[in-house]
């Protein structure tokens, strides 16, 4: 249940009666189980993708059959459409009347913006594929855009994106954050946190080079194909600790309890900011992307401006000097709930 999945789920209670169109489902009850009410009364329908060898597991190799396996749905009785994606998903067949109402997480960024970023990172495999591939899917992206009518975007940064890369304009919802969850009192302890998935474009170890360098503390929560290079790097460094994948309770407890989450990627939205916030924590986050619609600087947080350990350096000395208010960023965290996410997407959708 990432940012995606909890927005689909999001919208999948605004509208009860909906079927969710998917190209793979629940690839094990350890991610979906049985008493999880956010897809009770929905039928599922997935695409070929699923009945493929490993379609569930790993559906993402078969990003290239994508396009092709969203034509294949049949949704010539709905009235509505509503998509929700950062890929291809969105190219689907409609007929004259349908709307099409599409929540745009990003184009897709490995064969836009951030392109040589996944190609330096892939492995032998994936930088042949990207080769044959990418130049195919970004005419298969841009001819998706074609079927929809209304462009949502989860960000001002994502749909500045839009406009330059499909020439259409989108309203701005931000995804929902269950910030009531995240939300209470709790008592400060000296780490830092960097949280979320260990992937090379979120770039923790900007976050693990600053704290070690000023002689920090730094906790390291989540899972991904960095976790084990940066694990063997920092092996016998006693100031930091890695948590792997942990739960929302124990995530919870993490947030609440750091001197400030440390956010040094470039993400679209960014849903940890303002989990982190809700829990009264400042971030100090790089100032690119969505971190710069969900921090408030000097009242919730700080930015540092270049993508580099000693820039990051600078913002923790410029945030230990000051001092930060758990209410304000309580505070701030609030504008980004549920109930907002609901009545904005209603109004879009106008249902």
């Amino acid at each position: 249940m990432r940012g995606g999945e909890k927005v689909l789920a999001a919208l999948a209670k605004m509208l009860p009666r909906a079927d969710i169109f998917t190209h793979a489902f629940a690839s094990s009850m350890r991610d979906f189980p049985p008493e999880d009410s956010r897809w009770r009364g929905h039928r599922v329908i997935e695409s070929f993708i699923a009945h493929l060898p490993c379609g569930r597991a790993h559906p993402q190799i078969f990003l290239p059959l994508m396009p092709c396996a969203s034509r294949r749905f049949d949704l010539s009785k709905y009235d509505l459409i509503v998509s929700s994606e950062s890929g291809p998903v969105k190219g689907i067949v409609k007929r004259p009347g349908q709307r099409h109402v599409c929540y745009c997480h990003t184009p897709m960024r490995y064969v836009w913006d951030m392109h040589d970023e996944y190609y330096a990172a892939a492995s032998f495999a994936g930088r042949l594929a990207m080769k044959l591939w990418t130049e195919r899917l970004r005419r298969e992206d841009l001819k998706s855009a074609e079927s929809v009518d209304s462009f949502v975007a989860n960000s001002r940064f994502v749909a500045e994106r839009i406009r330059r890369i499909y020439g259409r304009e989108s309203t701005v919802v931000h995804p929902p954050v269950d910030v009531e969850f995240f939300r209470g009192e709790y008592e400060k302890k000296d780490f830092y946190l960097v949280a979320g998935e260990l992937v090379t474009y979120k770039r923790a170890d900007i976050a693990l080079s600053a704290c070690l360098k000023m002689g920090r503390k730094i906790v390291v929560a989540g899972d991904g194909e960095m976790r084990t290079k940066l694990e063997r790097e920092y092996a016998d460094n006693a100031q930091v600790s890695f948590l792997g994948r942990i739960g929302d309770t124990e995530l919870k407890a993490l947030y609440g309890s750091a001197r400030a989450l440390i956010f040094p990627g470039v993400e679209d939205f960014g849903i940890v900011p303002v989990e982190a916030q809700a829990a009264g924590t400042p971030v100090i986050a790089y100032g690119v992307g969505g971190a710069m619609e969900t921090v408030r600087p000097g009242e919730t947080g700080l930015f540092f401006h270049s993508q580099t350990a000693d820039a990051l350096c600078g913002a923790i000395e410029e945030f230990e000097s000051r001092r930060w208010s758990a209410d304000a960023c309580r505070a701030a965290a609030v504008r980004f709930g549920p109930d907002r996410f609901e009545a904005e997407m209603s109004a879009v959708i106008g249902c």
